[in-house]
């Protein structure tokens, strides 16, 4: 990460302005880096808000269009509280961060977009930006347009949420978004505090409860995900930065141990789309004035940049059949108990988030052997891809008699 951390530092003639952007100015600065870079960056919109609103989704690669095999998705959120501004101009700076490396030809940022293939939605509720006043902790514009926490309104598998409550069309729009890609790694970023919170943000007060957290199969990885982001920060990982909130150990905490929370993002997207994702406080004030922007803005480009490339730990591949790819395969790690179990996607790939060490697998499909292998997982993060590694599943044998 030197080169990274040489880089953040180095002047840039012509960066985009650190100041709030509207709708209007966000859009019209999203269309001029996909007209300008089309060779790195793709503009699409995955739906739109209660008032018709396009809900902007940047994607930043050397394959900004489509899926390549072995290289992984990652996705930042902001703005999904409307009134929670910072994360979203913290976003559009890292797009043009990004866009100018490529373009000075750095070979760091080069290493990065032809490695990943980095989604960001800089605002999920452009209607509560709308209707957000200035105030540093009061709430107006948090809600979208149908006064509805879009942070309480996803799925959830522990307390049968929105089984009577409708799902917003921001949420609905999300929920698609994450099924249509393989994503391996993401952070939603919000403001009111300076910490990163990993899950499980509920429970329904079962064997994941320890002590006062609960706690994934994963959550080795998610506590070094957090830790990544927060030692990373100048303030964050003090822990004590913000005077109205308590003090996070390291600068990070467990969802529920900080304060249950039903229908939030960062559970469904680890549950139910197979993406690990944390949830970023960055800022102490939600929606402080212009001139704190590039403080914020250094405070936290490193830890943004550190953070994605945490999407090449572990190990990838593809699981293999007698026919090529296997779709739909489950790939399980012994002693991790996934309430979804992770599975391939649609060409047959498998991403695991895994820290160094040793492990065994299982993989596994109807009509085939169950197949057991014990991988050893490197540290590979220097060379910009987890260990790639392709189970063979074997053809079950019929003895006809």
């Amino acid at each position: 990460m030197l080169l990274f951390v040489v880089l953040l530092f180095l002047p840039r003639a012509s960066a985009l302005a650190l100041r709030y952007h509207d709708n209007t100015a966000m859009k019209e600065y999203l269309l001029h880096v996909n007209t300008t870079s089309p060779e790195i960056a793709h503009l699409h919109s995955i739906g739109q808000s209660v008032r018709g609103q396009e809900l902007w989704v940047m994607v930043v690669g050397l394959n900004p269009r489509q899926h390549m095999l072995g290289v992984p998705e990652f996705n930042y959120v902001a703005n999904m509280h409307g009134n929670e501004v910072v994360g979203r101009e913290l976003l559009l700076q890292l797009i043009d961060f990004l866009v100018e490396g490529y373009h000075s030809n750095s070979s760091s940022i080069k290493q990065l977009l032809s490695s990943t293939r980095i989604h960001f939605l800089p605002s999920m509720n452009p209607d509560g930006f709308d209707d957000a006043n200035t105030h540093c902790l009061y709430n107006q514009g948090r809600f979208n347009h149908n006064g509805v926490d879009l942070n309480r309104n996803f799925p959830d598998v522990f307390s049968g949420h929105r089984q009577n409550q409708q799902t917003e069309p921001e949420v609905e729009a999300v929920m698609r978004w994450l099924r249509s890609e393989t994503f391996i790694l993401s952070a939603n970023l919000h403001g009111g505090a300076l910490v990163a919170i990993y899950p499980y943000d509920n429970s329904n007060q079962g064997s994941e409860l320890v002590g006062g957290a609960s706690v994934t199969p994963d959550d080795d990885v998610f506590v070094h995900l957090a830790k990544v982001y927060a030692d990373s920060h100048a303030s964050m990982r003090h822990g004590n930065s913000c005077r109205h909130t308590v003090h996070f150990t390291d600068g990070i905490t467990n969802g529920y141990e900080w304060y249950p929370l039903s229908g939030g993002l960062q559970d469904y997207s680890y549950i139910q789309a197979q993406c690990l994702d944390i949830t970023l406080e960055v800022s102490c004030c939600k929606f402080p004035a212009e001139d704190q922007l590039p403080d914020l803005w250094n405070a936290n480009k490193l830890p943004l940049i550190s953070f994605i490339h945490q999407v090449h730990l572990g190990v990838k591949g593809r699981v293999l059949g007698s026919s090529g790819p296997v779709p739909g395969a489950l790939v399980e790690v012994s002693d991790r108990k996934n309430l979804c179990p992770f599975t391939t996607n649609h060409i047959g790939e498998y991403y695991r988030l895994l820290l160094p060490g040793n492990y065994t697998f299982k993989v596994s499909f109807p009509g085939y052997q169950v197949a057991r292998e014990m991988l050893y997982i490197p540290s590979n993060l220097d060379s910009y891809s987890a260990l790639k590694h392709d189970f063979l599943l074997l053809l079950t044998l019929i003895y006809w008699t």
